[in-house]
């Protein structure tokens, strides 16, 4: 029998001084049972640090043609396509046409990332920022992760400041560029 999905309540006050975005957010994220918790809190960041009215998480790996979390508008058409991870050249592509922005939010080495798609067939490849955090950061939060969390997000001047139980850490916001 098939382990199904482990669900995550997560409770997150976001402060996003950069984008002037305040919230305070009660999010339930499923968990596939290959996804590695790193995985995981990289998704939440990237559903923070896009926060935007119309944006959801998708059925992620489960559902192979979708990004990690898609922002659509009140007509639903896609107007971000934000990927986690390390996704290939044609998922970028066609997630690049489709939305009026794509992204990309790694917990892996971005300049691996960069140099696997250059060159390849990506719609405005020079438009796509792959964005990094400090390494330990990741780790970090996701070991301090439960089922049931509470997370304070700030982000300020390209630094992102996390705390969850006891835990503060902190970490730059590097945008990384396809080259």
């Amino acid at each position: 029998m098939a382990q199904g999905a482990t669900i995550y309540n997560l409770t997150i006050d976001l402060a996003d001084m950069d984008r002037g975005v305040y919230e305070a957010l009660e999010l339930r994220v499923a968990r596939h049972p290959s996804e590695s918790a790193e995985y995981l809190i990289t998704r939440v960041l990237a559903y923070c640090l896009e926060y935007t009215e119309g944006i959801a998480f998708t059925q992620g790996i489960s559902a192979g043609d979708e990004p990690a979390v898609l922002v659509r508008d009140a007509t639903g058409q896609v107007t971000a396509w934000i990927e986690v991870g390390l996704p290939d050249a044609e998922r970028l592509h066609r997630g690049s046409k489709l939305s009026g922005r794509a992204v990309v939010y790694t917990h892996r080495d971005a300049v691996q990332l960069c140099a696997q798609l250059a060159g390849k067939k990506i719609y405005r490849a020079e438009s796509i920022p792959i964005y990094t955090f400090d390494r330990g950061f990741i780790g970090g939060l996701s070991g301090g992760l439960d089922r049931r969390s509470a997370l304070s997000i700030s982000v300020t001047e390209g630094q992102i400041f996390a705390g969850i139980g006891d835990l503060s850490l902190r970490s730059a916001i590097t945008a990384h560029q396809i080259a």
